[in-house]
């Protein structure tokens, strides 16, 4: 087993980008608050340490539209 709880969404076509320097406080609902204001947010993947379960401090936002993620790039970008 991968360790999800439901099978891994279907992400073939998805724009990531990558989000660092998260407090380990964060959720997926605070980064999809803060990501759909630049577009629709598709997944967001926040990797956990395998032992102890904690974040491990970065995320992957993916959007559907390159547009969206690139508009996300430029107004998060130094934030």
């Amino acid at each position: 087993m991968s360790g999800y709880a439901r099978p891994p969404p279907r992400i073939d076509g998805m724009i990531s980008l990558k989000v660092d320097n998260l407090t380990y406080r964060t959720t997926p609902d605070d980064l999809r608050r803060v990501f759909e204001r630049c577009g629709e947010v598709g997944d967001i993947y926040i990797p956990r340490d395998r032992h102890t379960r904690e974040s491990r401090g970065f995320a992957f936002v993916r959007f559907y539209d390159k547009r969206d993620a690139e508009d996300a790039l430029d107004a998060m970008d130094g934030h």
